[in-house]
């Protein structure tokens, strides 16, 4: 594990509310926002987390957390994982005896992350525009403790995620999440083609936005 003044991370905000999204969904939780993202998703909500931020130590980050006084902590983004102390951070949240949540574009490699940590990882569809970067190799290292993630932005996207969802065969690994995009796809459009094609996924909302809209820290 890192020591020193490379015990360090760029944080956007570490903030308490109930997570969103992900089968945790509803569940109070300590959100870790890391600073950074390689991807630029068309319809992307944290664009501020793309820059700024401040550079805390693990040691300041833990005792952020462990003032909230909750179980359940999520590592998100940005892109958690562009920092080279995420998986040190993640290790470090499970070891104080929380249940560890990361929140992954899909994009880089989740392999050497700690197998306390449930992994939330995303598969871009085409409406995204990061499709391209989808790292296939990440669908192999998934178990039942992992999810995946496909945000839906019209129906092209469906299409897509439905073909990934036959040849990967990626509920066979672990639970597979379908969410409209925010402001690009009516929720009840995706719920209804769900319901049609019988699919074995969950449907989600992101349970923040009905809440508070675009409230940030929420």
């Amino acid at each position: 594990m890192p020591t020193g003044q490379d015990r360090r991370l760029r944080v956007s905000e570490i903030f308490a509310s109930l997570q969103g999204e992900s089968t945790r969904a509803g569940l109070p939780t300590v959100f870790v926002r890391l600073t950074g993202c390689p991807l630029r998703c068309l319809w992307c909500d944290t664009k501020y987390a793309y820059q700024g931020g401040e550079e805390l130590d693990l040691e300041t980050i833990l005792d952020d957390v462990a003032g909230h006084a909750l179980h359940y902590v999520c590592v998100t983004g940005g892109e958690p994982l562009a920092q080279a102390n995420c998986p040190a951070l993640l290790t470090a949240l499970c070891d104080a005896g929380y249940s560890v949540s990361l929140e992954t574009c899909g994009a880089l490699d989740i392999g050497g992350i700690d197998p306390r940590v449930s992994r939330i990882v995303d598969l871009k569809a085409p409406g995204s525009g990061e499709c391209e970067r989808n790292r296939f190799e990440n669908i192999a290292l998934l178990n039942a403790q992992d999810e995946i993630k496909i945000i839906i932005a019209d129906e092209d996207d469906y299409l897509w995620a439905q073909q990934q969802l036959s040849s990967l065969r990626l509920t066979e690994r672990c639970p597979v999440l379908f969410a409209p995009a925010a402001g690009r796809l009516e929720p009840v459009r995706l719920a209804e083609w769900i319901v049609r094609d019988r699919l074995p996924v969950r449907f989600q909302l992101q349970l923040h936005r009905v809440l508070w809209k675009n409230t940030r820290g929420r």
